[in-house]
């Protein structure tokens, strides 16, 4: 049965209404698909469902407010980003983002607005570390950096098969397919370098846990790099391929945590931060561990644990 993301099916109820609209009614709760309330915009739908969109719904304007700071100084602010969670709003004008809980949180600490600015940005469904400017010199200094790829930036991903080598480096250009999809360059095309260096840190027989250093930062960078290797991240519905099997264990996102990020302040200073993965992606490893042990015969042992 095929199944639309329920923006797009609106779209086609409501042909008047523009695709920002119809996702801020999503967000807001005035959408329901058989009955139930809905307020995810990425949320699947098939075609016999019944999705209604009442405007007269009232609006829900609830907005978390929570937020984990890993490191402050008078000129960045470093914060953990859960998956789900947009970095900044979009032309739909979300209430929630990491941007208003950064915002809501500098307001609490002082006198008057504060100065915060986005410097780079986590695709909504990766969870991990975000840095965020706090003055127009830690702006200009991380921008910077940026530019000259000279920060530490170091993700972790669960990507699906069991990959050859130990290591390596993707080091190829990509080229923008469409607003939501791109893909690495074919021959005669021209694109934008894209440098991925990784490493394996455990293998499942179905998927592997690597460690990914961006030595550019591209959008979907590591997800096109996995995806065209043949190693599509567990969960990414954008970049796998749609004719391929079900992945044995389900996931609802991209395996994809930003969990190391290292820059040098405008004082020469160095700052460095880490945080583990969320508990959905520990759940996926230790599922991963689970099925890994059932099939490992009799009297041969199981794929390596990770190295130390």
């Amino acid at each position: 049965m095929d199944q639309l993301r329920i923006v797009r099916r609106l779209a086609t109820l409501h042909p008047g209404e523009t695709a920002s609209r119809l996702k801020r009614a999503v967000i807001e709760g005035q959408v329901t698909v058989n009955g139930a309330l809905v307020d995810d915009p990425g949320t699947l739908v098939n075609e016999d469902d019944t999705v209604l969109f009442d405007p007269n719904r009232k609006v829900r304007r609830k907005v978390d407010t929570s937020l984990t700071v890993l490191y402050e100084d008078e000129d960045t602010v470093a914060v953990v980003k859960p998956a789900g969670l947009l970095t900044h709003p979009t032309e739909a004008k979300e209430k929630d983002s990491l941007l208003s809980r950064v915002s809501a949180w500098a307001a609490k600490r002082g006198k008057g607005r504060p100065y915060i600015s986005v410097v780079h940005r986590l695709d909504k469904e990766t969870s991990g570390i975000l840095v965020f400017a706090r003055s127009r010199k830690g702006m200009v200094s991380l921008q910077a950096q940026l530019r000259a790829h000279s920060v530490d930036r170091r993700y972790v991903a669960v990507v699906e098969g069991n990959l050859q080598a130990e290591k390596g480096t993707f080091d190829q250009s990509i080229f923008e397919e469409g607003e939501r999809r791109k893909r690495v360059v074919r021959e005669g095309e021209t694109g934008i370098r894209a440098i991925t260096d990784w490493k394996v840190v455990e293998r499942f027989g179905i998927a592997t846990l690597v460690e990914a250093r961006l030595k550019t930062g591209r959008t979907h960078q590591i997800r096109i790099h996995f995806s065209h290797a043949g190693h599509p991240l567990v969960g990414d519905q954008v970049y796998r391929d749609e004719k391929k099997p079900p992945f044995p264990i389900p996931f609802k996102r991209q395996a994809l945590h930003a969990g190391h990020l290292g820059w040098e302040k405008p004082d020469g200073g160095k700052v460095s931060v880490s945080t583990p993965p969320p508990r959905d992606f520990e759940e996926l490893l230790a599922a991963l561990r689970k099925r890994r042990e059932k099939t490992a015969r009799p009297g041969k042992p199981a794929t390596p644990a990770p190295r130390k």
